[in-house]
This record gives C-alpha cells, sequence and structure tokens, in this order.
C-alpha cells in the first residue's frame, strides 16, 4: 500500500507543480500497462498457460485472461487478490475485428469467470510481494472433479 500511497502523491505532486515530474515512473495515470496472457484451459486440457506467473511491485498490468477451451473457467487466488490493488476488469469482446468492452468492474476481485471463446482483462498494480499457490479453478468436472484436481493450478510471485 506503501508504494500506491508514494505514487498518488508523486502524481499530485507533479500536476500541482505542472512539470514533467506529473509522469514520473510511479505515477499510476502515467504508467503504459505491461500485457500478460493467460490461456483458461486448452481444447481437452484442464491448465492455466502458464502456469506460473511473475510480477514487480509499483507497475500496472494487464492481465489477459483468455478462454480458448470448450469450457468455463475459473481465475481464483484469494492470496493475489490480497497483493494488488485493482483498477478495473473489464469483459472484452472482439467485434467487427476489434475488442470491445462490454462491461467493466472496480473494487476487491478474487474470481473471475470466463466463458469459452471469451476473455476478460484484469488492470492492476501489485503493492506487496510474496508467493501464493492457490491459483486454481474449482469448476466441476462432468466427472465430479475440479478442474484444479485435473490439473488447472498455478503460483504467483510479486517481486
Amino acid at each position: 500500500m506503501r508504494l500506491f500511497v508514494q505514487a498518488i502523491a508523486a502524481g499530485a505532486a507533479g500536476a500541482i507543480i505542472g512539470s514533467a515530474a506529473g509522469y514520473a515512473a510511479g505515477n499510476l495515470a502515467g504508467q503504459q500497462p505491461i500485457e500478460i496472457t493467460v490461456d483458461l484451459g486448452k481444447p481437452g486440457e484442464h491448465v492455466f498457460a502458464p502456469n506460473q506467473l511473475k510480477f514487480e511491485t509499483g507497475k500496472l498490468y494487464k492481465l489477459i485472461l483468455r478462454n480458448p477451451s470448450n469450457d468455463p473457467h475459473y481465475f481464483t487466488s484469494h492470496g493475489f487478490s490480497q497483493m494488488v490493488y485493482t483498477r478495473k476488469v473489464q469483459v472484452v469482446q472482439t467485434r467487427d475485428g476489434k475488442p470491445t468492452t462490454l462491461a467493466e468492474f472496480k473494487g476487491a476481485i478474487r474470481e473471475i469467470e470466463v466463458y469459452p471463446g471469451q476473455s476478460a482483462e484484469w488492470w492492476f498494480v501489485p503493492v506487496a510481494t510474496g508467493r501464493v499457490t492457490d491459483l486454481l479453478c474449482s469448476i466441476k468436472d462432468k466427472d465430479g472433479k475440479s478442474h484444479a484436481e485435473l490439473g488447472m493450478v498455478g503460483e504467483i510471485v510479486i517481486e
């Protein structure tokens, strides 16, 4: 949280002075997001690809959660949600060859479900360091096992 407060203070100082300092590295409004794409499942497989994610505190990320499989999947990590400031989550659909935002959510996010063939974007800034191994998909398969039990688990590291 300290980095986030420092980023806000740096941005406010730049706005007051009216100099280029308003776009310092710590200013969230001036950062371009770092894009990382995670596939939630593959046809016939219950996996996160990649299943190991690494982020750095104080940087703005756009995590693109894409579901190329035939089943709905969750991206769930309570630990991760406690280590980031969520700017927004967007539901995106491709229309006429370009991405179109259909909905936007703000506030604390712990779980995102993405339906087959769809995607969502999670915009966030990591505010704490650590390693979590609770990334999973808890949806039950036809055989009664969760997708996590079938291998859809992962790890997230924030430095």
